[in-house]
């Protein structure tokens, strides 16, 4: 059983202008504990809807209208709150997902004794325990949100994240806010917890070099569909999908001779008024009829690899 597995899943938002299909038929699966798949993709593809469809963190104005979420083969979306799995969220900006008020170790402590049924004592003792795993000393117990940098302010979020003792975590571009040198410390130490603890994740993110660093499995995104899926070894050394294709040629590499990085030309379509057949043929060069006008279903381009594209159709 996978430990995540969604299953055609579909969510509009409401908006002034019309329904915006945010998410059309996605499907994907994280097959064991302590494996990272990373979900990439430019902005406004839906990444970040699909993770907090996972984590039934959606805002008002949206909509799940068809589709299944398993998690430990529980379907999230109807389960009550007693028998949903637990899943924690690391958001972008921590300063955000803190109390104000609320000593860190006060925050933590209170996941030991409300979600875990803890004394106050053994709750503390916890919560020293999980400072101690993301690198911050036992007096940071005591200490306030504002008073601790940008990547202590993420180490504490991540430590919150290990106290539920989640079944799947879902990082949301968690190092967007930081500069280079902590994001680098960050990514390390999210890496190692997973790891370490046998966890599973799911790592959003538009940075494909964050997800040459951090995943074991890669899904791309474009326009509220799936696109890619593969390991990451193999996407970036033969990415299929000509969005993939498109996504490496315009960034940066450090293993290949470029002379000169390709931008993707155009722009994403909008997802009230969606182009018919595969959404991305109007940005496409190798785009044949057939893509006006049919969409393609997720083919088999290798081993536990499959791509959204007729080029690869028998």
């Amino acid at each position: 059983m996978a430990v995540v597995e969604v299953k055609n899943l579909s969510v509009v938002y409401y908006t002034p202008k019309g329904l915006a299909r945010a998410l059309d038929n996605v499907s994907l699966k994280i097959e064991r504990r302590g494996e990272i798949l990373g979900l990439v993709g430019e902005s406004g593809s839906g990444k970040s809807t699909l993770g907090y469809a996972i984590a039934g963190l959606l805002p008002e104005n949206a909509e799940i209208v068809s589709g299944e979420i398993l998690v430990n083969g529980v379907n999230v979306i109807d389960a009550g709150v007693d028998s949903r799995p637990r899943i924690s969220v690391i958001f972008q900006d921590a300063l955000t997902a803190l109390n104000p008020v609320l000593t860190v170790g006060e925050q933590i402590a209170e996941i030991f004794m409300y979600v875990h049924g803890m004394e106050r004592r053994e709750a503390y003792e916890e919560t020293r325990r999980v400072l101690r795993e993301v690198g911050l000393p036992e007096g940071f117990t005591n200490r306030y949100p504002h008073e601790l940098s940008g990547g202590q302010r993420q180490r504490a979020v991540i430590a919150m994240s290990l106290a539920l003792r989640p079944a799947l975590i879902i990082a949301d571009e968690p190092t967007t806010a930081l500069d280079v040198t902590v994001q680098a410390v960050i990514l390390k130490l999210l890496h190692r917890v997973v790891k370490d603890n046998d966890l599973t994740m799911l790592y959003i993110t538009h940075d494909l070099s964050l997800v040459a660093h951090m995943c074991d499995k890669v899904a791309v995104m474009y326009a509220g569909e799936i696109v890619e899926y593969s390991d990451v070894r193999s996407l970036f050394r033969d990415p299929k999908h000509p969005y993939t294709i498109a996504l490496l040629k315009a960034i940066p590499r450090i293993d290949a001779d470029v002379e000169e990085l390709e931008p993707i030309e155009g722009s994403p379509p909008s997802l009230i008024n969606p182009p018919k057949g595969c959404r991305f043929h109007p940005r496409c060069p190798y785009a044949m009829e057939k893509c006006r006008v049919a969409k393609p279903g997720a083919i088999q381009v290798g081993h536990g690899r499959w791509a959204r594209c007729f080029l690869y159709e028998e």
